[in-house]
C-alpha cells in the first residue's frame, strides 16, 4: 500500500476540497436559488445552514465509527451519500426539499472529511513529513474558497443553481472509484464492533443544537428564544454526554484521551483560534461592501492577500516554520501576529479607505496560516493506533465550531455597542454608527487573540522520541 501513498493522499484532498469547495459554491448560488424559490432571506439561510449543523454535529460520532467499522468503509459510505444527496438537491421542486438534502449533504461531509484526516494519520507518522503534507491540506482549502466562488458565479451564470448541485456528481463517483481501489484497507479496531450509542445520541444531539443555537445568535441575537432554548438543551446534552462516558465500557470518547498531553489545550486553541478567524471575516466583509460600498467582486478582489497569504505561508512555509520551532513555539507566534492584526484593525471609519485594513488583514492572515496546521499537528500528536478517528473527529469539531461561535459572539458585541443613529441623521451617521460595533467587536477579537496566546502557552511539544516512528501511528 506505500506504492500508492500519494495516489491515496491526492483521494484524501479531493474529499476535503469537495466539501470547502462546496460551502463557497453554493453561498454564490444563494441569490438565485432565493429567486427560484421566492423565499425570505431568513429561510434561505438554512440552504447553508443545514449542512454546516449537520456536518460539525456529525463529526465527532462519524470519526469514531470510522474507528470501529474501518475508515475506508464510512469514507465510501459517506462519499455515496454526499455525491447523492447532491443529485437529489439539484432536482428539488422546492425550497424544504433542498434543505433537507443540504443536511443530508453534511452528514456525508461529515464522514468523509473526518475519515480522511484519520486515514491521513495513518499514512504519515509523527514528524516533519506529517507536518509538510498538512501544509498542502491548508493550500488546498485556501484555493477551495476562491476556486468556489468562481465556479458558482460561472455554474449559476450560464446553466442555473441546480447545477452547482449537479457538479458534485461526477466528482463523487471518480473518488469513490478511486478509493475502492487505492486507499488503505484498514479494518476497524473495536473487536466487538460496538457504538456507545447513549454516547453518541447525546453528543451529536448537543453539538447540533449548540451550532444551531449559535447560528441563531448571529441573526437575531443570544436573547431570542429561539437561541438560548436550544442552548440550553445542548449544554444539558452535553453535559449527559460527559457523564455517560465517565462511565461507559466502551466510550465514545475516553476522557482519558481528552487529558492526554496536549489534546484539551490544543483543541480548546483551534477552537478560539477558528471563533477570531470566522468572526473577522465577516466583519471585514461587510464593512468593504456595506461601508465602504465594494461590489461583491471587488470585495472578492479585496480579500486575496490573505487568501494568497493562506495559500502560499499556510501550504508551504508553516511546514518548515512548524519543523524548525515546533509546534508551542508556532502558536504562540501565530496568536501573537493574529492578536497584532486585529488590533491594527480597530482604527477603521466610516470614511476610511481599503488600504487602511491592509496592514491588520496581512498580519493577522499571516498568523492564523501558520497556526491552523501547527494547532492540527499538536491536537493529534501522540494519537495511538486505534484512535486515528476520535483526534479527528474532535479538532474537527473544535475547528467547526469555533466559526459560527465567533460570528455570534463578535456580531453580538457589535449589536450591543452600536449606538443607534439619530433619527435623520442620514446614512453616514448610520454607516459610523455600524463601524463603531465593529470596533468593540475588533476589540474583543484582540481579547481571543490574547487569550488564544495564553492557552499556546500550556501547548506541550511531543518528546523527539516519538517523531518518525511509523509503527505508533501508521495504518495497516
Amino acid at each position: 500500500m506505500a506504492s500508492h501513498a500519494g495516489l491515496a493522499f491526492v483521494i484524501i484532498i479531493s474529499a476535503y476540497f469537495l466539501d470547502i469547495i462546496d460551502a463557497s459554491i453554493v453561498q454564490i448560488a444563494l441569490p438565485s436559488i432565493q429567486k427560484s424559490f421566492t423565499v425570505s432571506t431568513a429561510d434561505l439561510q438554512w440552504v447553508y445552514g443545514a449542512y454546516a449543523i449537520t456536518l460539525a454535529g456529525f463529526l465527532l460520532l462519524m470519526g469514531r465509527a470510522g474507528d470501529v467499522f474501518g475508515q475506508k468503509k464510512i469514507f465510501l459510505i459517506g462519499l455515496s451519500v454526499f455525491t447523492a444527496a447532491s443529485f437529489a438537491g439539484g432536482l428539488s421542486p422546492n425550497l424544504l426539499t433542498l434543505v433537507v438534502f443540504r443536511a443530508l449533504q453534511g452528514i456525508g461531509g461529515a464522514m468523509t472529511t473526518v475519515t480522511a484526516f484519520a486515514i491521513f494519520l495513518g499514512l504519515y507518522p509523527e514528524g516533519p513529513e506529517r507536518n509538510k503534507k498538512f501544509g498542502v491540506f491548508v493550500a488546498v482549502l485556501s484555493g477551495g474558497f476562491v476556486a468556489g466562488a468562481f465556479a458558482g458565479g460561472v455554474l449559476t451564470t450560464f446553466f442555473g443553481w441546480r447545477y452547482v448541485m449537479f457538479v458534485n456528481v461526477p466528482i463523487g463517483i471518480v473518488a469513490i472509484l478511486l478509493s475502492q481501489k487505492y486507499l488503505p484497507n484498514a479494518a476497524g479496531w473495536v473487536q466487538n464492533k460496538h457504538l456507545d450509542v447513549p454516547g453518541a445520541v447525546t453528543v451529536t444531539a448537543g453539538i447540533v443544537l449548540f451550532v444551531y443555537a449559535l447560528t441563531n445568535a448571529a441573526t437575531i441575537g443570544f436573547a431570542a428564544l429561539l437561541t438560548y432554548v436550544p442552548l440550553l438543551i445542548s449544554f444539558v446534552l452535553l453535559g449527559a454526554f460527559v457523564f455517560i462516558e465517565s462511565r461507559s465500557k466502551a466510550p465514545l470518547m475516553p476522557l482519558s484521551f481528552i487529558r492526554r498531553g496536549s489534546v484539551l489545550a490544543s483543541n480548546t486553541l483551534a477552537l478560539v483560534l477558528t471563533s477570531i478567524v470566522g468572526g473577522i471575516s465577516f466583519i471585514l466583509t461587510i464593512y468593504l461592501q456595506v461601508i465602504l460600498g465594494y461590489s461583491a467582486i471587488a470585495a472578492a478582489f479585496g480579500t486575496l492577500p490573505p487568501a494568497l497569504i493562506f495559500f502560499l505561508v499556510g501550504g508551504w512555509g508553516a511546514s518548515r516554520v512548524l519543523n524548525r520551532f515546533g509546534a508551542r513555539k508556532t502558536l504562540l507566534l501565530s496568536s501573537a501576529f493574529v492578536t497584532i492584526g486585529v488590533l491594527l484593525l480597530i482604527p477603521i471609519s466610516a470614511q476610511g479607505n481599503y488600504f487602511g485594513i491592509v496592514p491588520g488583514m496581512v498580519v493577522w492572515a499571516l498568523g492564523a496560516s501558520i497556526g491552523f496546521p501547527a494547532v492540527n499537528i499538536a491536537a493529534v500528536a501522540g494519537t495511538k493506533h486505534g484512535e486515528e478517528g476520535l483526534a479527528s473527529g474532535v479538532v474537527s469539531t473544535s475547528f467547526r465550531i469555533g466559526f459560527p461561535l465567533g460570528l455570534a459572539v463578535l456580531l453580538t458585541v457589535a449589536g450591543v455597542f452600536d449606538p443607534p443613529a439619530a433619527a435623520g441623521a442620514g446614512a453616514l451617521a448610520t454607516a459610523a454608527a455600524v463601524v463603531t460595533g465593529f470596533q468593540y467587536a475588533l476589540f474583543a477579537g484582540v481579547l481571543l487573540g490574547a487569550l488564544a496566546f495564553v492557552i499556546a502557552l500550556r501547548i506541550k511539544d511531543p518528546p523527539p522520541m516519538q517523531w518518525g516512528k511509523p509503527e505508533a501511528n501508521q495504518a495497516t
